[in-house]
C-alpha cells in the first residue's frame, strides 16, 4: 500500500509518533504536531511501564487474546526499551476478587499464556488468609525514555517533520480544494489531505473535529514511585481481579510503580454529549496530593514486608478509557472517522501493544477510501 497524500498527525505520544512513522513509511508526506517540549511526556510516560501478556484481562478475552498475540512483536520490534530482569507474581485474593485462582488458571491456558505455581520462597512474601494462590508468569515492563529515543530516530528516518511545542486550536475545510487546513495556536496553517488526531485526553477538544461518538470517561489518576524493600527486589506483584493494588518496575527512574484499583483516581467524570471540557486544563488547575498513605496500608495487609516501602515520588496523569468496557475491564482502541469530515480520524489508544490494532485500523482506513 502506498499513501501518496500530505498528512497531520497531531499528539506526539507513542500512538502519534508510530501512525506518523507507519504512514511516513508507506509514502505519505507527514507533519507531527506535539504541544508539549518533547515526544512521550504524558499518558505514554505517567504510567505503570507494564508490557502486558493477556493476564490482566481474564474478563475480556478479545483483549487478553490480542495482548497475547502483540506481546511477542512488540517484544521483538522494541526490545532495547524491554526490561525483563524481574519475577512477574499473580496473586490471587481469598475475598473481593473476580476470578477464582481455578478460573484464573483456565483463563491462561485458554490464551497460552505461561504460568506457574509460585515457589516457597515467593508464597512466604504474602499471607495466606487473604491470598489463595500465587502464580510466576512472564510479563515485562519497558522504559518509556528509551521508546521515546526509538521512536525520535525512526521519524526522523522516516522523513516525518516533528513540530514540538505546538497547540492546535482548529482544523478547518481548505477553501482552495478538498483537503483541510490545520490551525496551530500562533495562527500558523498547515494544509493536509488527511488529520489523524492523536490526543489522548483531548480528542475531543479541537474546533472543527466533531466529538466521538464513544462515551470517554476521564481520570485524574496517581502512579506512586517507590522503593521495594530488599527482600522485594527483583519482584513485581498483581493481586487480581479486583479493589487491589500492584508495582512494577519503572526504569527509566530505577524505581518502581504503585499502584491500586481503589486510590490511584483521584476523581473522574464522563464527557456530556454537548459539553467536552479539555481534561488537560482541568488536570492543571487540581491540587495533587498523594494517596500513598491509604495504599500502602491497605497493601501490606497481603503482603506484609511492604511496609517497609520507601515512598520516593507520584506521577499524576488524566486517564481516558471507553465508558463501554468499564464493566469488562477491555482496553481496545478507538477509531473514529469524522461523520462530518471523513479525512479526519480520531485514535484513542489504550494499552501500548495495541499499537498493532491501530496500524491495522489505519491499513484499513485508505484501503477503504474511494478518492
Amino acid at each position: 500500500m502506498n499513501i501518496a497524500r500530505a498528512i497531520v498527525v497531531i499528539g506526539g505520544g507513542f500512538y502519534g509518533c508510530s501512525v506518523a512513522d507507519h504512514l511516513a513509511r508507506q509514502g505519505a508526506n507527514v507533519v507531527l504536531l506535539e504541544r508539549s517540549s518533547d515526544l512521550l511526556t504524558r499518558a505514554s510516560y505517567h504510567n505503570q511501564a507494564r508490557l502486558h501478556n493477556g493476564y490482566h484481562y481474564p474478563r475480556s478475552f478479545s483483549t487478553a487474546y490480542r495482548s497475547r498475540w502483540n506481546f511477542r512483536r512488540f517484544l521483538q520490534e522494541f526490545r532495547p526499551a524491554i526490561v525483563t530482569d524481574f519475577t512477574k507474581l499473580y496473586a490471587i485474593a481469598r475475598v473481593g476478587s473476580k476470578v477464582s485462582p481455578r478460573q484464573f488458571e483456565f483463563f491462561c491456558e485458554t490464551i497460552e499464556a505461561p504460568i506457574r505455581p509460585a515457589r516457597s520462597s515467593f508464597l512466604d512474601l504474602f499471607s495466606p488468609r487473604l491470598i489463595a494462590a500465587v502464580y510466576e508468569t512472564q510479563e515485562y515492563a519497558f522504559d518509556a525514555a528509551v521508546l521515546r529515543r526509538l521512536l525520535g530516530e525512526r521519524l526522523a528516518a522516516a522523513g516525518v517533520k516533528v513540530r514540538m511545542e505546538t497547540t492546535v486550536v482548529a482544523v478547518e475545510p481548505n477553501p482552495a480544494g478538498n483537503g483541510l487546513i490545520v490551525l496551530d495556536h500562533l495562527g500558523n496553517t498547515i494544509p493536509a489531505d488527511y488529520v489523524f488526531n492523536c490526543t489522548y485526553s483531548g480528542l475531543n477538544t479541537i474546533q472543527g473535529i466533531t466529538p466521538t461518538r464513544t462515551t470517554l470517561k476521564h481520570e485524574i489518576t496517581e502512579m506512586a514511585l517507590v522503593q521495594l524493600p530488599p527482600d522485594l527486589e527483583g519482584i513485581s506483584v498483581t493481586v487480581m481481579d479486583g479493589p487491589f493494588f500492584s508495582f512494577m518496575p519503572f526504569p527509566d527512574r530505577a524505581l518502581s510503580t504503585f499502584s491500586h484499583v481503589r486510590y490511584t483516581p483521584h476523581s473522574a467524570w464522563l464527557e456530556a454529549p454537548d459539553h467536552h471540557p479539555n481534561p488537560y486544563s482541568l488536570f492543571d488547575t487540581v491540587t495533587k496530593s498523594s494517596a500513598f498513605g491509604f495504599m500502602i496500608r491497605d497493601a501490606q495487609r497481603f503482603m506484609p514486608s511492604l511496609e517497609a516501602m520507601k515512598y520516593r515520588d507520584s506521577l499524576f496523569e488524566v486517564k481516558t478509557v471507553l465508558v463501554k468496557n468499564e464493566g469488562d475491564d477491555g482496553r481496545p482502541i478507538l477509531f473514529e472517522v469524522d461523520p462530518h469530515q471523513p479525512r479526519i480520524v480520531s485514535m484513542l489508544g489504550s494499552k501500548i501493544d495495541n499499537i498493532y490494532d491501530a496500524l491495522d485500523a489505519v491499513n484499513t482506513y485508505f484501503a477503504n477510501r474511494i478518492e
